[in-house]
């Protein structure tokens, strides 16, 4: 950027030259880039494609013509007019002069000379100075006819025009509005400033081979806002004669998907490009990185918001098919198992293992199976609260079985004593109802639950950035605590039963399974606990489905493989005697 004169560009340029130093684009201010003697030289072409802005060139009529017409005569007191005359025509115009120059008639016309004076092709500056003649001209037009639409002043009387003062012509200055022969508007903004109109000036190589300045656009600030800068149909030579916009040799621009550095001690221009942050874009429109929504993500590109991929434990996953299949398998065992003690339900065996509560249980092992096919595939309202509220109740009518099949065992002990009674006190019936009891607490639990704050499908934003995931949120931790609490109680009460009746003297005693069992289902939830609170997004559910299936598989084999094993396997043990 070159904001010299001409004299000191050409030095300038001469020097660069003589260094070899070219391929510079070059601004140039307009003190310079119209001068035409930069032409002259082959030391000035590394200034080709240079470019400025420059005040606009103009056509002021009759001015040649007059400029034409001027003699000596006319400015007798005149030293320019006297010096520009006797350079002209190499003559003298003072007779007493002692010089050998020819003397000056005066009358020699310039009609058919040919110098700067008389060039009026490139006025510049000289417009200026036309519209200020013609700007002044009209504030006194204004000002003499006392012109009620550019006074300053409407409700004040008119100025006495015979004594005009300066600062009542500036009043009037400031309210004109004239438009030039050449179609330029004249006027002046509220802080008396005229618009600006430059010419974007190019300098080219014309097909004579000389170095030429051509106006390849106009900047004027009196038209419209978006219609001010205005390119000619003429291309813009560049520098070094490219014809392609240069750019910054420094850094490229920053592709989409990336933001620019500054380095360190280096020009604005040069920078790094550093790729966006995960879950931030940039593009076209928008250079600097921003977050995308939070159901968004960044694609691999960093230029484009993509939705989030939504994750759940689905049954077409590896983990959803091998908890699916378990769980199926559990109800297939249980439906052999089921049928194994219907088909031999007159044998003592079954028999004395109270056949109710047995087939009774049988039943809620095949619904807590089923139960934990609801925490696979997508929640929804309804599975949400279907599957903890059923996985509770299943689980306390397992469990109020087990305990009424244990406290039979330990009463029926009891009733052998001499003089004991204690049998009627928890016959058939006492076991249904107190079955029926138990599981209808967990139902009040559950109801109670569902009515306050019901678990229900939600998205988590904050577990990963990249992908959302979708589960059940438990409404409120109290009612899964409650339902967890009470499966707890009576398995705890079933093991006590359980343990103190594992060492009767019977033949057949099954409080040694049933304590094994409440073992296995007791350090299964236990565990249960902080694998269930650590595990993230669908590993949550996945934690759960394992502590149904493996507490069922428990209760399961410890209480009923043992008894299908005698069935099958040894049925000379399957007698009265041996019961």
């Amino acid at each position: 950027i070159a904001f010299l004169s001409h004299r000191e560009i050409k030095l300038l340029a001469s020097e660069l030259y003589k260094e070899n130093i070219t391929g510079l684009q070059w601004i140039g201010s307009d003190a310079w880039i119209t001068d035409p003697s930069l032409t002259d030289s082959e030391g000035y072409t590394i200034l080709l494609g240079s470019l400025g802005f420059t005040v606009a060139k103009a056509r002021i009529p009759g001015l040649e013509e007059h400029l034409r017409q001027l003699h000596p005569s006319q400015f007798p007191e005149s030293e320019f007019v006297r010096d520009f005359w006797e350079d002209v025509f190499d003559c003298s115009l003072n007779k007493t002069a002692n010089t050998q120059k020819q003397p000056c008639t005066g009358f020699e016309s310039l009609q058919t000379v040919s110098s700067q004076f008389t060039d009026v092709s490139e006025l510049r500056f000289t417009k200026n100075v036309y519209k200020s003649v013609y700007a002044v001209a009209h504030a006194l037009d204004n000002f003499i006819k006392c012109d009620d639409v550019r006074r300053p002043l409407s409700d004040a009387s008119c100025y006495n025009t015979k004594h005009v003062q300066p600062w009542q012509v500036l009043q009037y200055l400031n309210f004109v509005n004239f438009t030039t022969v050449d179609g330029e508007r004249v006027y002046f903004d509220k802080n008396g400033d005229s618009p600006a109109r430059y010419e974007l000036f190019n300098l080219q190589i014309t097909n004579k081979g000389t170095m030429e300045g051509k106006t390849v656009g106009i900047f004027d600030a009196s038209l419209q806002d978006d219609n001010q800068f205005i390119m000619n149909n003429i291309s813009v030579v560049w520098g070094n004669g490219l014809t392609e916009v240069p750019v910054s040799d420094c850094s490229n621009k920053c592709l989409p998907g990336s933001y620019k550095v500054l380095q360190k001690g280096k020009p604005i221009c040069c920078h790094d490009c550093i790729p966006c942050p995960a879950g931030e874009i940039s593009n076209l429109t928008s250079p600097q990185c921003m977050e995308c929504p939070p159901e968004f993500w960044s694609n691999k590109q960093r230029d484009a918001c993509i939705l989030k991929s939504i994750e759940f434990l689905a049954y077409d996953e590896i983990l959803g098919i091998l908890l699916a299949i378990l769980s199926l398998l559990g109800i297939f065992l249980t439906l052999i198992t089921t049928l194994i003690f219907y088909k031999h339900k007159e044998t003592p065996l079954v028999r004395a293992n109270n056949s109710e509560l047995s087939f009774l249980l049988l039943f809620s092992l095949t619904l807590c199976f089923l139960c934990s096919l609801t925490f696979i595939g997508r929640p929804t309202e309804w599975s949400c609260m279907l599957r903890h509220t059923a996985f509770g109740i299943t689980f306390v009518l397992s469990i109020s079985c087990v305990l009424g099949k244990t406290i039979v065992v330990l009463i029926a002990f009891r009733a052998t004593l001499p003089g004991s009674n204690v049998m009627k006190w928890f016959g058939p019936a006492q076991q249904r109802i107190s079955v029926l009891a138990l599981t209808l607490i967990q139902v009040l639990i559950c109801i109670l639950w569902l009515s306050l704050s019901p678990p229900f499908p939600f998205m988590n934003l904050l577990l990963y950035e990249d992908r959302i995931i979708l589960q059940c949120s438990l409404g409120t931790a109290v009612g899964f605590c409650a339902v967890l609490g009470y499966i707890g109680l009576l398995a705890i009460l079933c093991f006590v039963f359980a343990f103190l009746a594992r060492k009767l003297p019977d033949n057949f005693n099954e409080a040694k399974f049933i304590t094994f069992s409440m073992l296995i289902f007791c350090t299964v939830w236990i565990t249960f606990i902080p694998a269930y609170v650590s595990s993230p997004g669908k590993f949550t559910d996945a934690v759960e489905i394992f502590a149904i299936l493996a507490s069922s598989y428990g209760l399961l084999f410890c209480i009923f493989l043992p008894k299908c094993y005698i069935i099958l396997l040894k049925p000379e043990q399957n007698t009265k005697k041996n019961m």
